[in-house]
């Protein structure tokens, strides 16, 4: 049997229902193989689990980005709870260590298989819910969120940069960034204009073309890349 004691030590929660994080760890398979066992196995508990994820994740994106259509916002909370991520939130806690699985399961890699990962994660925050309550639930999972999304908005590389700066703006620093023109130069008919993309007081980037929008885009490419490099401090702003 898992050390429960241990379980809730690594992962800050010490349960009122102590049964409620063992049926959160039991694999149909270990059933299957101990009839004596008198708790179910932790399939009702995902499900339940898997309910308060998408709510969870729904709310966070919600409030962290307040001018996002419903569409991206979808895309992102379906990034957030898909399989492979919750199966790395999983092993990020050793939760694959715990699970109660049967010899065959677990001689045939069990303990790895994302399937069974992430079921455990979602009963695990089912658990959570029944014997602390959404707050505590959420108080749990929002931290795995951050990282998570920032390898979502990585990977997105069919966003323009505009798009692309305010999704990281609005995720990390909470402030959505405005463009001012800098300078216009050239007859009518050829004009340039010098772009500078801001986060509050910080010029994060400037970018040149012969429209504005065309020089937002350069703008915020170029903020994008002094971010990675690590030439843009934030010193002004709440972080």
């Amino acid at each position: 049997m898992p050390d429960l004691n241990a379980i809730q030590q690594r992962i800050g929660i010490r349960f009122s229902d102590l049964s409620l994080l063992q049926r959160a760890l039991t694999h149909r398979s270990y059933l299957n193989e101990h009839p004596e066992y008198i708790l179910e196995d932790n399939e009702r508990l995902e499900f339940l689990g898997d309910a308060v994820l998408d709510f969870i994740a729904g709310a966070w994106l919600y409030h962290r980005f307040p001018e996002m259509d419903e569409g991206r916002l979808t895309r992102f909370r379906a990034g957030l709870v898909r399989t492979e991520t919750l199966a790395l939130f999983a092993s990020e806690i050793n939760l694959g260590r715990v699970l109660l699985l049967g010899r065959g399961e677990d001689e045939s890699g069990g303990r790895e298989r994302r399937k069974n990962l992430c079921g455990a994660f979602e009963a695990l925050i089912g658990a959570v819910f029944l014997d602390q309550g959404m707050a505590t639930a959420q108080v749990f999972v929002e931290p795995f969120f951050g990282p998570a999304l920032d390898d979502i908005l990585a990977q997105a590389t069919d966003k323009d940069p505009k798009s692309l700066f305010q999704e990281w703006s609005q995720a990390q620093l909470g402030e959505t960034p405005f463009y001012r023109t800098v300078v216009s130069r050239g007859p009518d008919h050829a004009k340039e204009f010098t772009v500078a993309v801001m986060v509050g007081p910080t010029v994060c980037g400037q970018g040149t073309g012969h429209s504005k929008q065309v020089a937002a885009q350069a703008a915020a490419a170029r903020a994008l890349e002094a971010i990675a490099a690590g030439d843009v401090i934030f010193d002004a702003m709440e972080t």
